[in-house]
Protein backbone atom coordinates (compact mmCIF):
# COMPACT_ATOMS: atom_id res chain seq x y z
CA UNK A 1 0.00 0.00 0.00
CA UNK A 2 3.25 2.48 0.57
CA UNK A 3 4.04 2.25 -2.75
CA UNK A 4 0.51 2.65 -4.58
CA UNK A 5 -0.13 5.28 -6.89
CA UNK A 6 -2.69 7.75 -5.48
CA UNK A 7 -3.28 8.55 -8.92
CA UNK A 8 -4.59 5.10 -9.68
CA UNK A 9 -6.33 4.80 -7.26
CA UNK A 10 -8.58 7.80 -8.57
CA UNK A 11 -8.55 6.68 -12.02
CA UNK A 12 -9.48 3.41 -10.90
CA UNK A 13 -13.54 4.95 -10.48
CA UNK A 14 -15.64 3.62 -13.00
CA UNK A 15 -17.72 6.67 -14.37
CA UNK A 16 -18.98 5.36 -17.59
CA UNK A 17 -22.04 7.95 -17.86
CA UNK A 18 -20.01 11.11 -16.81
CA UNK A 19 -19.39 11.83 -20.02
CA UNK A 20 -22.34 12.80 -21.16
CA UNK A 21 -22.81 14.91 -17.83
CA UNK A 22 -19.39 16.14 -17.76
CA UNK A 23 -18.84 16.94 -21.33
CA UNK A 24 -15.39 18.39 -20.26
CA UNK A 25 -13.91 14.90 -19.45
CA UNK A 26 -14.99 13.71 -22.28
CA UNK A 27 -12.00 13.44 -25.36
CA UNK A 28 -14.48 14.70 -28.19
CA UNK A 29 -15.53 17.35 -25.85
CA UNK A 30 -18.67 16.24 -25.59
CA UNK A 31 -21.08 18.06 -22.99
CA UNK A 32 -23.90 17.00 -21.29
CA UNK A 33 -26.30 19.37 -22.81
CA UNK A 34 -25.29 18.26 -26.31
CA UNK A 35 -25.98 14.90 -25.40
CA UNK A 36 -29.32 16.22 -23.87
CA UNK A 37 -30.23 17.62 -26.78
CA UNK A 38 -29.69 14.66 -29.12
CA UNK A 39 -31.82 12.50 -26.52
CA UNK A 40 -34.17 14.94 -27.32
CA UNK A 41 -34.59 14.79 -30.37
CA UNK A 42 -34.47 10.83 -30.65
CA UNK A 43 -37.26 10.73 -28.09
CA UNK A 44 -38.88 13.25 -30.33
CA UNK A 45 -38.57 10.75 -33.31
CA UNK A 46 -39.90 8.27 -31.32
CA UNK A 47 -42.70 9.75 -29.79
CA UNK A 48 -41.76 9.67 -26.40
CA UNK A 49 -44.64 11.34 -23.89
CA UNK A 50 -43.54 14.02 -21.95
CA UNK A 51 -44.17 12.22 -18.32
CA UNK A 52 -41.82 9.24 -19.64
CA UNK A 53 -39.09 11.55 -20.66
CA UNK A 54 -39.11 13.27 -16.96
CA UNK A 55 -39.24 10.27 -15.78
CA UNK A 56 -36.14 8.72 -17.18
CA UNK A 57 -34.72 12.17 -16.58
CA UNK A 58 -34.93 11.91 -13.31
CA UNK A 59 -33.51 7.84 -13.69
CA UNK A 60 -30.41 9.34 -15.17
CA UNK A 61 -29.74 11.98 -12.50
CA UNK A 62 -30.32 9.31 -9.70
CA UNK A 63 -28.05 7.42 -11.84
CA UNK A 64 -25.23 9.99 -11.72
CA UNK A 65 -25.85 10.59 -8.29
CA UNK A 66 -25.52 7.44 -7.27
CA UNK A 67 -22.12 7.43 -9.17
CA UNK A 68 -20.84 10.43 -7.77
CA UNK A 69 -22.13 9.50 -4.19
CA UNK A 70 -19.99 6.08 -4.91
CA UNK A 71 -17.47 7.41 -6.24
CA UNK A 72 -16.81 9.59 -2.61
CA UNK A 73 -17.28 6.63 -1.20
CA UNK A 74 -14.58 5.07 -2.37
CA UNK A 75 -12.25 8.71 -2.41
CA UNK A 76 -13.30 8.55 1.74
CA UNK A 77 -12.49 5.19 2.00
CA UNK A 78 -9.06 5.78 -0.04
CA UNK A 79 -8.23 8.25 2.26
CA UNK A 80 -8.55 6.23 5.44
CA UNK A 81 -6.86 4.05 4.51
CA UNK A 82 -3.82 5.89 3.53
CA UNK A 83 -4.20 7.18 7.21
CA UNK A 84 -4.18 3.94 8.23
CA UNK A 85 -0.88 3.42 5.91
CA UNK A 86 0.89 6.43 7.16
CA UNK A 87 -0.06 5.93 10.62
CA UNK A 88 0.81 2.05 10.64
CA UNK A 89 4.41 2.61 8.61
CA UNK A 90 5.11 5.27 11.09
CA UNK A 91 4.17 2.93 14.01
CA UNK A 92 6.35 0.60 12.61
CA UNK A 93 9.06 3.04 12.00
CA UNK A 94 9.20 3.33 15.55
CA UNK A 95 8.91 -0.18 16.70
CA UNK A 96 11.81 -0.79 14.47
CA UNK A 97 14.00 1.77 15.74
CA UNK A 98 13.39 0.80 19.20
CA UNK A 99 14.32 -3.14 17.97
CA UNK A 100 17.30 -2.15 16.03
CA UNK A 101 18.13 0.35 19.18
CA UNK A 102 18.80 3.03 15.98
CA UNK A 103 17.57 6.05 18.24
CA UNK A 104 20.62 7.56 18.53
CA UNK A 105 21.71 7.61 15.32
CA UNK A 106 18.46 7.37 13.69
CA UNK A 107 15.75 10.92 14.46
CA UNK A 108 12.58 10.09 13.70
CA UNK A 109 10.08 13.28 14.56
CA UNK A 110 6.73 11.45 13.22
CA UNK A 111 5.05 11.87 10.45
CA UNK A 112 3.01 14.82 11.48
CA UNK A 113 6.07 16.65 10.61
CA UNK A 114 6.21 16.17 7.15
CA UNK A 115 4.19 18.93 5.02
CA UNK A 116 2.14 17.92 2.42
CA UNK A 117 -0.31 15.92 0.97
CA UNK A 118 -0.90 12.39 2.41
CA UNK A 119 0.99 10.80 -0.44
CA UNK A 120 3.85 13.26 -0.57
CA UNK A 121 4.04 11.94 3.56
CA UNK A 122 3.79 8.73 2.37
CA UNK A 123 6.81 9.68 -0.38
CA UNK A 124 8.50 10.11 2.25
CA UNK A 125 8.12 7.36 5.19
CA UNK A 126 8.12 4.66 2.95
CA UNK A 127 11.95 5.05 1.79
CA UNK A 128 12.52 5.13 5.53
CA UNK A 129 10.66 2.05 6.52
CA UNK A 130 12.09 0.42 3.95
CA UNK A 131 15.48 1.07 4.82
CA UNK A 132 14.56 0.38 8.54
CA UNK A 133 13.02 -3.28 7.41
CA UNK A 134 16.28 -4.28 5.33
CA UNK A 135 18.53 -3.47 8.37
CA UNK A 136 15.97 -5.74 10.55
CA UNK A 137 16.38 -8.19 8.01
CA UNK A 138 20.19 -8.14 7.68
CA UNK A 139 20.55 -8.19 11.92
CA UNK A 140 18.27 -10.84 12.12
CA UNK A 141 20.18 -12.74 9.74
CA UNK A 142 23.41 -11.87 11.42
CA UNK A 143 21.50 -12.61 14.62
CA UNK A 144 20.87 -15.99 13.22
CA UNK A 145 24.55 -16.71 12.08
CA UNK A 146 26.08 -16.41 15.67
CA UNK A 147 22.88 -18.27 17.03
CA UNK A 148 23.75 -21.17 15.07
CA UNK A 149 27.45 -20.83 15.92
CA UNK A 150 26.31 -20.96 19.26
CA UNK A 151 23.74 -24.20 19.00
CA UNK A 152 26.50 -25.64 16.80
CA UNK A 153 29.64 -25.52 19.64
CA UNK A 154 27.18 -26.47 22.42
CA UNK A 155 26.04 -29.42 20.04
CA UNK A 156 29.93 -30.53 20.04
CA UNK A 157 30.55 -29.52 23.56
CA UNK A 158 27.34 -32.08 24.52
CA UNK A 159 29.03 -34.53 22.09
CA UNK A 160 26.63 -34.61 19.09
CA UNK A 161 29.81 -33.80 16.81
CA UNK A 162 27.31 -33.71 13.46
CA UNK A 163 24.94 -31.02 13.54
CA UNK A 164 23.54 -29.91 10.24
CA UNK A 165 23.35 -26.26 10.23
CA UNK A 166 20.15 -26.57 8.16
CA UNK A 167 18.51 -27.99 10.58
CA UNK A 168 19.17 -25.64 13.59
CA UNK A 169 16.50 -23.04 14.20
CA UNK A 170 18.15 -20.36 15.82
CA UNK A 171 16.02 -18.86 18.81
CA UNK A 172 16.16 -14.95 17.38
CA UNK A 173 14.58 -12.83 19.69
CA UNK A 174 13.04 -10.44 17.21
CA UNK A 175 12.09 -7.67 19.67
CA UNK A 176 15.80 -6.92 20.76
CA UNK A 177 17.91 -6.70 17.47
CA UNK A 178 19.89 -4.38 18.93
CA UNK A 179 23.44 -3.61 18.82
CA UNK A 180 24.36 -4.17 22.59
CA UNK A 181 22.55 -7.53 22.20
CA UNK A 182 24.41 -8.57 18.86
CA UNK A 183 27.67 -7.29 21.15
CA UNK A 184 27.18 -9.71 23.82
CA UNK A 185 26.13 -12.46 21.72
CA UNK A 186 29.58 -11.95 19.77
CA UNK A 187 31.23 -11.61 22.99
CA UNK A 188 29.54 -15.04 24.27
CA UNK A 189 30.33 -16.77 20.68
CA UNK A 190 33.89 -15.55 21.32
CA UNK A 191 34.03 -17.23 24.20
CA UNK A 192 32.69 -20.69 22.98
CA UNK A 193 35.14 -20.55 20.19
CA UNK A 194 38.02 -19.79 23.25
CA UNK A 195 36.29 -22.79 24.93
CA UNK A 196 35.98 -24.93 21.91
CA UNK A 197 39.62 -23.79 20.76
CA UNK A 198 40.88 -24.76 24.13
CA UNK A 199 39.02 -27.93 24.08
CA UNK A 200 39.91 -28.46 20.63
CA UNK A 201 43.88 -28.58 22.11
CA UNK A 202 43.02 -30.59 24.90
CA UNK A 203 41.67 -32.95 22.31
CA UNK A 204 44.98 -32.86 20.34
CA UNK A 205 47.46 -33.28 23.03
CA UNK A 206 45.88 -35.70 24.40
CA UNK A 207 46.17 -37.70 21.20
CA UNK A 208 49.38 -37.07 20.71
CA UNK A 209 50.07 -38.38 24.40
CA UNK A 210 48.11 -41.60 23.48
CA UNK A 211 50.06 -41.81 19.95
CA UNK A 212 53.34 -41.75 21.73
CA UNK A 213 52.83 -44.07 23.97
CA UNK A 214 51.58 -46.26 21.29
CA UNK A 215 54.93 -45.58 19.87
CA UNK A 216 56.85 -46.76 23.49
CA UNK A 217 54.43 -49.26 23.98
CA UNK A 218 53.63 -50.89 20.31
CA UNK A 219 49.72 -50.71 20.24
CA UNK A 220 47.66 -49.39 17.27
CA UNK A 221 46.83 -46.26 18.01
CA UNK A 222 44.01 -45.95 15.14
CA UNK A 223 42.02 -48.39 16.60
CA UNK A 224 42.76 -46.98 20.52
CA UNK A 225 41.47 -43.81 19.30
CA UNK A 226 38.66 -44.85 17.09
CA UNK A 227 37.09 -46.79 19.80
CA UNK A 228 37.03 -43.41 22.08
CA UNK A 229 35.09 -41.46 18.82
CA UNK A 230 35.71 -41.71 15.13
CA UNK A 231 36.52 -38.36 14.42
CA UNK A 232 39.77 -38.21 16.49
CA UNK A 233 41.62 -40.57 14.18
CA UNK A 234 43.83 -38.42 11.56
CA UNK A 235 41.39 -39.18 8.43
CA UNK A 236 39.74 -36.01 9.76
CA UNK A 237 39.77 -32.53 10.28
CA UNK A 238 40.42 -30.53 13.34
CA UNK A 239 36.79 -28.81 12.65
CA UNK A 240 34.97 -32.11 12.49
CA UNK A 241 36.95 -33.46 16.06
CA UNK A 242 34.58 -34.36 19.24
CA UNK A 243 35.55 -32.39 21.73
CA UNK A 244 32.78 -32.86 23.85
CA UNK A 245 33.38 -33.32 27.59
CA UNK A 246 32.81 -37.65 27.17
CA UNK A 247 35.35 -37.12 24.66
CA UNK A 248 38.10 -35.45 26.76
CA UNK A 249 36.99 -37.71 30.07
CA UNK A 250 37.54 -41.11 28.11
CA UNK A 251 40.89 -39.15 26.72
CA UNK A 252 41.98 -38.68 29.94
CA UNK A 253 41.11 -41.98 31.26
CA UNK A 254 42.95 -43.80 28.58
CA UNK A 255 46.37 -41.86 28.67
CA UNK A 256 45.87 -42.60 33.20
CA UNK A 257 45.61 -45.90 31.99
CA UNK A 258 48.42 -46.04 29.28
CA UNK A 259 50.77 -44.61 32.01
CA UNK A 260 50.18 -46.75 34.53
CA UNK A 261 50.73 -49.87 32.24
CA UNK A 262 53.79 -48.16 31.09
CA UNK A 263 55.04 -48.08 34.70
CA UNK A 264 54.01 -51.51 35.38
CA UNK A 265 55.58 -52.90 31.77
CA UNK A 266 58.86 -50.56 33.37
CA UNK A 267 59.29 -52.33 36.57
CA UNK A 268 58.37 -55.72 35.14
CA UNK A 269 61.50 -54.86 32.63
CA UNK A 270 63.88 -53.25 35.14
CA UNK A 271 63.15 -56.18 37.40
CA UNK A 272 63.88 -58.82 34.07
CA UNK A 273 67.06 -56.66 33.38
CA UNK A 274 68.28 -56.49 36.98
CA UNK A 275 68.38 -60.37 36.65
CA UNK A 276 70.03 -60.44 33.65
CA UNK A 277 73.15 -58.65 34.75
CA UNK A 278 72.92 -60.73 38.03
CA UNK A 279 72.56 -63.81 35.95
CA UNK A 280 75.64 -62.76 33.19
CA UNK A 281 78.26 -61.79 36.11
CA UNK A 282 77.25 -64.85 38.04
CA UNK A 283 77.34 -67.06 34.51
CA UNK A 284 80.42 -65.19 32.63
CA UNK A 285 78.08 -64.83 29.72
CA UNK A 286 79.95 -63.62 26.76
CA UNK A 287 80.00 -60.42 25.49
CA UNK A 288 78.34 -61.34 22.33
CA UNK A 289 75.26 -62.86 24.30
CA UNK A 290 74.57 -59.46 26.36
CA UNK A 291 74.14 -57.21 23.20
CA UNK A 292 71.07 -58.19 22.07
CA UNK A 293 69.35 -56.76 25.15
CA UNK A 294 71.62 -53.90 25.90
CA UNK A 295 68.48 -51.44 25.08
CA UNK A 296 67.18 -53.32 28.29
CA UNK A 297 69.83 -52.99 30.43
CA UNK A 298 69.78 -49.53 29.72
CA UNK A 299 66.24 -49.12 31.31
CA UNK A 300 67.56 -49.95 34.97
CA UNK A 301 68.39 -46.51 35.87
CA UNK A 302 65.28 -44.71 33.57
CA UNK A 303 62.25 -43.12 34.58
CA UNK A 304 59.12 -43.66 33.22
CA UNK A 305 59.11 -39.87 31.88
CA UNK A 306 62.45 -40.97 29.97
CA UNK A 307 61.63 -43.93 28.21
CA UNK A 308 60.39 -42.57 24.61
CA UNK A 309 62.32 -45.68 22.39
CA UNK A 310 60.24 -46.95 19.90
CA UNK A 311 59.04 -50.47 21.04
CA UNK A 312 61.04 -50.90 24.08
CA UNK A 313 58.28 -51.85 26.26
CA UNK A 314 56.29 -53.69 24.12
CA UNK A 315 54.76 -56.84 25.33
CA UNK A 316 56.95 -58.96 22.80
CA UNK A 317 59.97 -57.22 23.85
CA UNK A 318 59.31 -58.20 27.73
CA UNK A 319 58.39 -61.84 26.68
CA UNK A 320 61.79 -62.29 24.85
CA UNK A 321 63.43 -60.86 27.72
CA UNK A 322 61.41 -62.99 29.93
CA UNK A 323 62.04 -66.31 28.09
CA UNK A 324 66.10 -64.85 28.01
CA UNK A 325 65.56 -64.70 32.05
CA UNK A 326 64.13 -68.33 32.38
CA UNK A 327 66.95 -69.46 30.13
CA UNK A 328 69.96 -68.27 31.93
CA UNK A 329 67.53 -69.90 35.14
CA UNK A 330 67.94 -72.58 33.46
CA UNK A 331 72.00 -72.51 32.89
CA UNK A 332 71.96 -71.11 35.97
CA UNK A 333 70.41 -73.83 38.06
CA UNK A 334 72.59 -76.22 36.13
CA UNK A 335 75.71 -74.73 37.60
CA UNK A 336 74.13 -74.03 41.08
CA UNK A 337 73.81 -77.57 41.09
CA UNK A 338 77.53 -78.50 40.01
CA UNK A 339 78.67 -75.64 42.27
CA UNK A 340 76.40 -77.25 45.42
CA UNK A 341 77.56 -80.72 44.81
CA UNK A 342 80.88 -79.16 44.33
CA UNK A 343 80.86 -77.58 47.94
CA UNK A 344 79.51 -80.89 49.26
CA UNK A 345 82.62 -83.09 48.10
CA UNK A 346 84.88 -79.68 49.67
CA UNK A 347 82.78 -80.36 52.86
CA UNK A 348 83.31 -83.97 52.45
CA UNK A 349 86.84 -83.38 52.50
CA UNK A 350 87.22 -81.21 55.42
CA UNK A 351 85.57 -83.51 57.33
CA UNK A 352 87.48 -86.38 56.00
CA UNK A 353 90.36 -84.04 56.74
CA UNK A 354 89.39 -83.91 60.37
CA UNK A 355 88.78 -87.56 60.73
CA UNK A 356 85.38 -87.22 60.81
CA UNK A 357 83.84 -89.49 58.40
CA UNK A 358 80.28 -89.23 56.55
CA UNK A 359 77.82 -91.07 54.17
CA UNK A 360 78.82 -89.51 50.85
CA UNK A 361 76.29 -91.47 48.95
CA UNK A 362 73.89 -90.45 51.02
CA UNK A 363 74.25 -87.57 51.38
CA UNK A 364 74.57 -86.51 47.87
CA UNK A 365 71.59 -88.15 47.09
CA UNK A 366 69.56 -86.22 49.60
CA UNK A 367 70.96 -83.08 48.14
CA UNK A 368 70.30 -84.01 44.31
CA UNK A 369 66.56 -85.04 45.43
CA UNK A 370 66.39 -81.90 47.55
CA UNK A 371 67.74 -79.91 44.49
CA UNK A 372 65.31 -81.43 42.31
CA UNK A 373 62.20 -81.29 43.95
CA UNK A 374 62.21 -77.01 43.58
CA UNK A 375 61.14 -76.94 47.12
CA UNK A 376 64.25 -74.72 48.38
CA UNK A 377 66.17 -72.16 47.01
CA UNK A 378 69.52 -73.10 44.94
CA UNK A 379 71.15 -69.64 45.71
CA UNK A 380 69.98 -70.13 49.32
CA UNK A 381 71.08 -73.80 49.67
CA UNK A 382 74.34 -72.59 48.40
CA UNK A 383 74.45 -69.99 50.96
CA UNK A 384 73.97 -72.32 53.55
CA UNK A 385 76.64 -74.51 52.16
CA UNK A 386 79.14 -72.09 52.12
CA UNK A 387 78.08 -71.75 56.12
CA UNK A 388 78.52 -75.06 56.55
CA UNK A 389 82.20 -75.01 54.69
CA UNK A 390 83.09 -72.35 57.17
CA UNK A 391 81.48 -73.68 60.06
CA UNK A 392 83.39 -76.82 59.27
CA UNK A 393 86.92 -75.12 58.53
CA UNK A 394 86.56 -73.43 61.83
CA UNK A 395 86.10 -76.51 63.35
CA UNK A 396 89.17 -77.96 61.74
CA UNK A 397 90.98 -75.36 62.90
CA UNK A 398 89.87 -75.64 66.59
CA UNK A 399 90.66 -79.65 65.84
CA UNK A 400 93.91 -78.92 64.40
CA UNK A 401 96.20 -79.03 67.50
CA UNK A 402 94.56 -82.09 68.58
CA UNK A 403 94.70 -83.60 65.26
CA UNK A 404 98.28 -83.40 64.96
CA UNK A 405 99.02 -84.66 68.59
CA UNK A 406 96.69 -87.85 67.36
CA UNK A 407 99.34 -87.83 64.52
CA UNK A 408 102.23 -88.23 66.50
CA UNK A 409 101.16 -90.48 68.95
CA UNK A 410 100.00 -92.69 65.64
CA UNK A 411 103.22 -92.60 64.35
CA UNK A 412 105.06 -92.94 67.80
CA UNK A 413 102.54 -96.38 67.91
CA UNK A 414 103.52 -97.49 64.77
CA UNK A 415 106.96 -97.27 65.25
CA UNK A 416 106.73 -98.82 68.70
CA UNK A 417 104.95 -101.63 67.04
CA UNK A 418 107.47 -101.68 64.19
CA UNK A 419 110.37 -101.86 67.16
CA UNK A 420 108.45 -104.78 68.51
CA UNK A 421 108.49 -106.64 65.64
CA UNK A 422 112.00 -105.89 65.31
CA UNK A 423 113.24 -107.06 68.68
CA UNK A 424 111.45 -110.24 68.02
CA UNK A 425 113.84 -110.68 64.82
CA UNK A 426 116.94 -113.32 65.54
CA UNK A 427 118.72 -111.43 62.95
CA UNK A 428 118.52 -108.54 63.55
CA UNK A 429 122.12 -107.83 64.28
CA UNK A 430 123.49 -109.83 61.54
CA UNK A 431 125.61 -107.84 59.15
CA UNK A 432 123.02 -107.99 55.97
CA UNK A 433 121.80 -104.75 53.80
CA UNK A 434 119.99 -102.15 55.64
CA UNK A 435 121.38 -103.53 58.85
CA UNK A 436 122.58 -100.36 60.51
CA UNK A 437 119.85 -98.05 59.05
CA UNK A 438 117.24 -100.27 61.58
CA UNK A 439 119.55 -99.93 64.08
CA UNK A 440 119.23 -96.10 63.99
CA UNK A 441 115.44 -96.37 63.12
CA UNK A 442 115.02 -98.68 65.92
CA UNK A 443 116.96 -96.02 68.32
CA UNK A 444 114.71 -93.51 67.56
CA UNK A 445 111.81 -95.78 67.88
CA UNK A 446 112.65 -96.16 71.52
CA UNK A 447 112.97 -92.81 71.85
CA UNK A 448 109.66 -92.30 70.93
CA UNK A 449 107.90 -95.49 72.35
CA UNK A 450 109.28 -93.63 75.83
CA UNK A 451 107.22 -90.51 75.00
CA UNK A 452 104.11 -92.01 74.04
CA UNK A 453 102.36 -92.24 78.03
CA UNK A 454 103.10 -88.65 77.97
CA UNK A 455 101.72 -87.88 75.00
CA UNK A 456 98.45 -89.63 76.00
CA UNK A 457 98.29 -87.85 78.92
CA UNK A 458 98.60 -84.39 77.00
CA UNK A 459 96.36 -85.83 74.29
CA UNK A 460 93.82 -86.18 76.95
CA UNK A 461 94.04 -83.07 78.38
CA UNK A 462 93.38 -81.47 75.26
CA UNK A 463 90.50 -83.29 74.40
CA UNK A 464 88.50 -82.89 77.52
CA UNK A 465 88.95 -78.81 77.63
CA UNK A 466 88.22 -79.50 74.04
CA UNK A 467 84.85 -80.61 74.61
CA UNK A 468 84.65 -79.23 77.56
CA UNK A 469 84.50 -75.65 75.09
CA UNK A 470 82.36 -76.97 72.39
CA UNK A 471 80.13 -79.25 74.27
CA UNK A 472 80.48 -81.94 72.32
CA UNK A 473 82.37 -85.15 72.21
CA UNK A 474 85.49 -84.93 69.82
CA UNK A 475 84.98 -87.58 67.41
CA UNK A 476 87.43 -89.57 65.41
CA UNK A 477 86.28 -91.43 62.53
CA UNK A 478 83.28 -91.79 64.15
CA UNK A 479 84.00 -92.33 67.58
CA UNK A 480 84.90 -90.20 70.18
CA UNK A 481 88.88 -89.71 71.11
CA UNK A 482 88.96 -90.54 74.38
CA UNK A 483 87.61 -94.04 74.00
CA UNK A 484 90.32 -94.81 71.75
CA UNK A 485 92.90 -93.11 73.82
CA UNK A 486 91.62 -95.25 76.84
CA UNK A 487 91.15 -98.21 75.07
CA UNK A 488 95.11 -97.80 73.80
CA UNK A 489 96.36 -97.29 76.98
CA UNK A 490 94.45 -100.76 78.04
CA UNK A 491 95.61 -102.06 74.90
CA UNK A 492 99.26 -100.76 75.50
CA UNK A 493 99.26 -102.07 79.34
CA UNK A 494 98.41 -105.55 77.76
CA UNK A 495 100.98 -105.96 75.63
CA UNK A 496 103.50 -104.45 77.76
CA UNK A 497 102.24 -107.41 80.12
CA UNK A 498 102.68 -109.71 77.45
CA UNK A 499 106.61 -108.45 76.27
CA UNK A 500 107.05 -108.62 80.05
CA UNK A 501 105.68 -112.32 80.47
CA UNK A 502 107.57 -112.86 76.81
CA UNK A 503 110.79 -111.84 78.30
CA UNK A 504 110.78 -113.78 81.38
CA UNK A 505 109.65 -117.16 79.45
CA UNK A 506 112.71 -116.17 77.59
CA UNK A 507 114.81 -115.90 80.25
CA UNK A 508 113.50 -119.79 81.82
CA UNK A 509 114.00 -120.97 78.26
CA UNK A 510 117.15 -120.18 78.25
CA UNK A 511 118.23 -121.01 82.04
CA UNK A 512 117.04 -124.51 81.55
CA UNK A 513 118.40 -125.01 78.30
CA UNK A 514 121.76 -124.04 80.04
CA UNK A 515 121.34 -126.31 83.20
CA UNK A 516 120.72 -129.25 80.59
CA UNK A 517 123.89 -128.08 79.19
CA UNK A 518 125.80 -128.23 82.83
CA UNK A 519 124.15 -131.26 84.16
CA UNK A 520 122.53 -132.85 81.52
CA UNK A 521 118.77 -134.30 81.16
CA UNK A 522 116.40 -133.51 83.97
CA UNK A 523 112.61 -134.01 84.02
CA UNK A 524 110.77 -131.04 82.92
CA UNK A 525 109.54 -128.81 85.64
CA UNK A 526 106.26 -127.66 85.08
CA UNK A 527 104.75 -125.05 83.00
CA UNK A 528 104.09 -121.68 84.37
CA UNK A 529 100.48 -121.50 83.97
CA UNK A 530 98.68 -120.60 81.24
CA UNK A 531 102.12 -119.75 79.46
CA UNK A 532 103.33 -121.62 76.62
CA UNK A 533 106.52 -123.26 75.90
CA UNK A 534 106.52 -121.84 72.37
CA UNK A 535 108.09 -118.15 72.38
CA UNK A 536 106.57 -117.39 69.09
CA UNK A 537 102.92 -119.00 70.35
CA UNK A 538 102.60 -115.45 73.13
CA UNK A 539 99.20 -116.03 75.09
CA UNK A 540 96.67 -113.24 74.45
CA UNK A 541 94.12 -111.81 76.95
CA UNK A 542 91.03 -113.18 76.74
CA UNK A 543 88.39 -110.79 75.04
CA UNK A 544 90.75 -108.51 73.04
CA UNK A 545 93.06 -108.66 69.98
CA UNK A 546 96.06 -107.50 69.40
CA UNK A 547 97.25 -104.08 70.10
CA UNK A 548 97.58 -102.66 66.43
CA UNK A 549 95.80 -99.61 65.91
CA UNK A 550 94.32 -99.86 62.86
CA UNK A 551 94.10 -96.95 60.29
CA UNK A 552 92.79 -95.33 62.99
CA UNK A 553 94.85 -96.25 66.04
CA UNK A 554 92.35 -98.27 67.47
CA UNK A 555 91.50 -102.00 67.51
CA UNK A 556 89.00 -103.95 65.53
CA UNK A 557 85.68 -102.61 64.69
CA UNK A 558 84.45 -104.91 67.09
CA UNK A 559 85.85 -104.06 69.95
CA UNK A 560 84.94 -100.43 69.04
CA UNK A 561 81.56 -101.62 68.77
CA UNK A 562 82.27 -102.75 72.50
CA UNK A 563 83.89 -99.66 73.71
CA UNK A 564 82.54 -96.46 71.79
CA UNK A 565 78.90 -97.45 72.32
CA UNK A 566 76.86 -94.89 71.13
CA UNK A 567 79.65 -93.20 69.14
CA UNK A 568 79.00 -95.46 66.28
CA UNK A 569 76.20 -93.54 65.05
CA UNK A 570 76.46 -91.73 61.70
CA UNK A 571 77.24 -88.38 61.83
CA UNK A 572 75.26 -85.85 59.95
CA UNK A 573 76.43 -84.24 57.09
CA UNK A 574 75.98 -80.68 58.29
CA UNK A 575 77.38 -81.95 62.07
CA UNK A 576 79.66 -78.82 62.76
CA UNK A 577 76.58 -76.84 61.90
CA UNK A 578 74.36 -78.13 64.81
CA UNK A 579 73.33 -76.29 67.27
CA UNK A 580 76.04 -76.02 70.49
CA UNK A 581 72.56 -76.98 73.05
CA UNK A 582 71.09 -79.48 70.78
CA UNK A 583 74.65 -81.30 70.85
CA UNK A 584 74.82 -81.34 74.72
CA UNK A 585 71.48 -83.50 74.63
CA UNK A 586 73.07 -85.79 73.31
Amino acid sequence: MVGRDLGADIGALNLPDMAAVLPSFSPSHTTCSTLLHELQIIWDEIGESDSQRDKMLQQLEQECLDIYRRKVEETRKHKADLHQLLAESEAEIVNLISTLGERSSFAWAGASTVKGTLKEQLLVVSPILEDLRSKKEERMKEFGEIQTQIAQIYAEIAGNNEPLINSIDPQVDRHDLTWTKLKELKSYIQELQSEKFIRLQKVNGHIHTIHQFSVVLSFDFYEAINEIHPSLTGQVTDHSKSISNDTLASLTSMINSLKQEKEERLNKIQKFARELVELWDLLDTPAEEKKKFDHVVGLISSSVDEVSMPGSLAMEMIEQVEIEVERLYIVKASKMKELIMKRQKELEEIYKGMHMDVDSDSASKTLISLIDSGTVVLSDLLANMDDQISKAKEQASSRRDILDKVEKWQHASVEERWLDDYEKDENRYSAGRGAHKNLKRAEKARILASKIPSMLDSLKLKTKSWESEKGIPFLYNKVPLLHILEEYTIQRHEREEEKRKSREQKRLQEQLATEQAIYGSRPSAKKPLGLSMNANNLPSTPGRRGATPGRYGLSSGKERRQTGGRANALIPINYVALPKDENNTH
